[in-house]
């Protein structure tokens, strides 16, 4: 009786020591995956377009033919499918047997990613685009191209330029790069634009505006009138040159000018290295131009909308739209709608002419 005791015993300390373990793993491993859900603000989401254009197709189709003839049609089509995809894959098993599935997936459709930047005056879109970018370049060919689809009427000259950089990461791994405007590119928004092998526009999308603009207004005399008293404490001569509130000087506006200046040089070099064959100081003016009288300056290459020439793509090859998606918590979510029409309000005062801070 006391062996059996013993036995059942041991059996129960070694179950016991069992099940513990399997709730160690369990929870080690509910506490890394909620680490990863947690450090992980977004992901990468990816449609393709192909699909979407025969879906579209089909629905039509299925509208407006004979139901037996668009049978017949169907049938046809879904087994030429299934012959591609069985012919597909006995063509990578022979080249893995051989060791040569690189060249196998080399010599398959070329692929297009298509990327989105709606652009506001501070860029803000770039936080999804760089992550989009990198996403891409993980697995992108040299035969394959990235189409970013570009709205911006341009914005803080070193947001924008940031940006810019983020679209010749695509160029210097020997990636084409096409950006499509369908209704605005300018200023900031040119910037961005012109890093692309080449630049589509709609017919009366607007492009150019190849300058840059600093306005604010002063309220130091509307203080002396009410008595009031301002003080600016600066170490460096040039640390403040135009304020809002306190006495303006013609050195610190001049030195303001000089500024600017040289801001509008940096841009001019910028977009006269990527569009060598632009006229830059035809073009540098500030002045914007609709797509037609944008494609006589040589500001594009092409008056297409994106549409078709993601239509067109798809024809020939495999087109995924790439997208990064961040979830935000609630006050976040209402933080960027107020920021968002704080921008609108701003915006519409910059374009009066009434209100800007170094906006190329």
């Amino acid at each position: 009786m006391t062996q059996f005791f013993f036995e059942y015993g041991l059996f129960a300390a070694k179950l016991a020591t069992f099940v513990i373990a399997i709730l160690v793993v369990i929870v080690v491993s509910v506490a890394a995956t909620r680490r990863v859900k947690k450090s992980m603000k977004g992901h990468i989401e990816t449609t393709r377009v192909n699909e979407e254009i025969d879906a579209m197709r089909f629905a039509l189709d299925a509208g407006v033919s004979d139901p037996e003839a668009f049978k017949l049609h169907f049938k046809h089509k879904q087994r030429e499918k299934k012959l591609e995809r069985k012919a597909r894959r006995k063509a990578l098993k022979r080249a893995a047997k051989r060791g040569e599935v690189d060249a196998v997936e080399s010599d398959a459709k070329a692929r297009v990613f298509v990327l989105d930047f709606d652009g506001d005056l501070r860029a803000s879109a770039v936080s999804r685009l760089r992550r989009e970018i990198t996403a891409v370049l993980t697995m992108a060919r040299d035969s394959d191209e990235v189409v970013l689809r570009l709205e911006s009427r341009g914005g803080m000259v070193h947001a924008y330029g940031l940006a810019s950089s983020q679209l010749q990461r695509i160029r210097e791994q020997g990636v084409d790069l096409t950006v499509c405007v369908d209704k605005v590119a300018a200023s900031g928004g040119y910037m961005m634009a012109c890093v692309a092998n080449k630049i589509l526009a709609a017919p009366f999308a607007v492009l150019g505006s190849i300058g840059v603009v600093a306005q604010m207004p002063n309220f130091n005399r509307l203080l002396k009138k009410h008595d009031i008293d301002f003080e600016l404490i600066t170490a460096g001569e040039y640390k403040r040159t135009l304020t809002l509130l306190g006495e303006n000087t013609d050195k610190g506006r001049e030195k303001f000018i000089e500024e600017i200046e040289d801001v509008h040089l940096l841009f001019k070099e910028f977009v006269a290295e990527h569009r060598p064959g632009l006229d830059i100081e035809q073009v540098a003016t500030g002045e914007s131009w609709f797509g037609q009288r944008a494609l006589e300056r040589s500001l594009v290459d092409e008056l297409v909308t994106s549409d078709e020439y993601i239509a067109r793509a798809c024809e020939a090859s495999d087109v995924f739209e790439v997208k990064y998606v961040e979830k935000k918590p609630l006050p976040e979510r209402l933080g960027i709608v107020l920021q968002d029409s704080i921008d609108g309000l701003l915006m519409r005062w910059w374009e009066r002419g009434t209100f800007s801070r170094f906006f190329s």
